[in-house]
């Protein structure tokens, strides 16, 4: 008969060899976790039990799975405290954008709450640099815009002593509403009550991107291919960046979420496949969908036992190609990619490729780019493979981000993806959505200090917060938001 004492935790002086014992001791941490929660909140629920209980999620945090939460509370949570102004706003928006996703994807589409957030800087980041004048207003506006029903802070008032007397709040120890950071609270709050008939919308995207707690577990728990840095998180970010620079909303998923109602599904190094999830995707391609994955996937099973008889395992198939061996470059080494000469996405192009270089064989799949250096050169880099009324592509190199955005704005094109706003945003500015099923609120935000200018497609757009019919070339300041409203087409 076993027992919760019987598990030892990897540890320096114990065992820490075996990843298969390595992720089932992760997920008990997380089951630990998630019972201790169930603990704390059934006394609330005796008293009440349509009292609504959250817990504030931080991030992507890795040492707990949220996922496994989802079911236990009523209301998605979570702290957001960006490095503005630490390299490039534009970027690091895009990995804030992600992350807002993800806790809305959480429960399924549902609004969630910004439970944390600082009205100025905070006191434990390297460098604490305060927002820049509108950054305020924009940041919080950005969490609304992909599905947050709150703006939240931490904290109303600077405590004189202990370790956050220095962390950003609304009052600062000078005890007096005329600071610059009050008044840019107030302008939040301002913002906010014109925007009650925004509460409880969501957002519909046709894209979905795999984000799995347990696959990254795994992944960076391995040896090898590259111990000084398999970048999973960031790769990602990477693949959903061009969606979120078209304005085309995008969930973040895990793999056992329902994949049916997507247009497009992208699996980003999904190196663990457990049980089941290659049948569903399948099943996804099979019925019309369209699949993407990358290099890295298929590699093991939710018990981190190696695929035996060809890699990517139970993708294998949907995907068309063999998997033979992957190529591991140091940081500064690039090899070059290219797309084939009338190749049918109809793109051009040579790119760099870092990190890893997947050597693989088709197996009924077409090649639609090609390695064109080292001992690899000639072989595919980028393939497309008809599985019955569907079609799945997978992406042999961790390739720059031109290439990114050229292969995923042609599927935005072929797919007939919707976009926010049907036009071409500038650089630093995304568009996102959400909607009631009657109207659309469309938020517009520019992330760099450059005053930037929209073209609208043809449809009445009212600016919510002028009341006014919007002109058709939007204006938008730097480090500036535009709220509209439009009617669902």
């Amino acid at each position: 008969r076993s027992s919760d004492l019987q598990i030892e935790s990897p540890a320096p002086h114990g065992e820490d060899l075996l990843h298969g014992l390595n992720l089932d001791w992760k997920r008990f941490v997380t089951h630990q976790t998630v019972d201790f929660f169930k603990h704390e909140i059934e006394p609330l629920k005796k008293v009440n039990s349509n009292l609504p209980v959250t817990t504030n999620f931080m991030g992507i945090y890795e040492g707990l799975d949220y996922w496994k939460f989802v079911n236990y509370v009523d209301v998605i949570s979570w702290d957001n405290y960006p490095r503005w102004h630490s390299n490039d706003d534009y970027d690091l928006a895009c990995g804030v954008s992600m992350v807002h996703d993800l806790n809305r994807s959480l429960k399924g589409g549902k609004p969630f709450m910004l439970m944390e957030s600082t009205p100025s800087t905070t006191n434990w980041h390297e460098v604490s640099k305060l927002k820049r004048p509108g950054m305020h207003l924009l940041s919080s506006i950005q969490a609304v815009a992909h599905g947050s029903d709150t703006v939240q802070y931490f904290q109303w008032r600077k405590s004189r002593g202990s370790s956050e007397k220095f962390h950003g709040a609304v009052v600062d120890h000078c005890g007096h509403e005329n600071t610059r950071v009050f008044n840019d609270v107030k302008i939040v709050g301002e913002t906010l009550t014109r925007l009650d008939e925004i509460i409880g919308t969501t957002v519909e995207p046709e894209v979905a991107i795999i984000f799995d707690w347990e696959n990254r577990w795994a992944m960076k728990d391995a040896q090898g291919p590259r111990n000084i840095g398999i970048h999973y998180e960031e790769t990602v970010k990477e693949n959903y960046k061009p969606f979120w620079k078209n304005g085309v909303p995008v969930d973040v998923i895990n793999m056992d979420c329902d994949f049916s109602k997507y247009k497009l599904l992208i699996a980003p190094m999904l190196y663990m496949v457990k049980q089941g999830v290659g049948e569903k995707i399948k099943e996804f391609v099979k019925n019309g969908g369209t699949f993407v994955a990358t290099y890295w996937s298929g590699i093991v099973n939710e018990t981190d036992l190696c695929f035996l008889g060809g890699f990517p395992g139970p993708l294998r198939e949907v995907l068309g190609i063999w998997s033979e061996e992957i190529d591991a470059l140091y940081d500064g080494e690039s090899r070059l990619v290219s797309f084939d000469n009338e190749n049918e996405l109809g793109l051009k192009g040579d790119y760099e490729a870092t990190e890893l270089c997947d050597l693989i064989h088709l197996e009924g799949a077409r090649s639609l780019a090609t390695y064109k250096e080292a001992f690899y050169k000639g072989r595919p880099a980028l393939t497309v493979n008809d599985f019955s009324k569907g079609r799945a592509y997978y992406i042999a190199s961790r390739n720059e981000e031109q290439f990114n955005d050229m292969f995923y704005g042609k599927l935005i094109e072929e797919l007939g993806l919707k976009k926010v706003i049907d036009t071409e945003l500038p650089y630093g500015v995304t568009a996102q959505t959400r909607t009631d099923g009657k109207n659309d609120y469309i938020f517009v935000m520019n992330f760099t200090q450059e005053e930037k200018t929209v073209e609208l497609d043809e449809k009445e757009y009212i600016d919510l917060l002028e009341g006014e019919t919007s002109d058709r070339k939007l204006t938008v300041p730097g480090y500036g938001v535009k709220i509209l409203k439009r009617t669902k087409s």
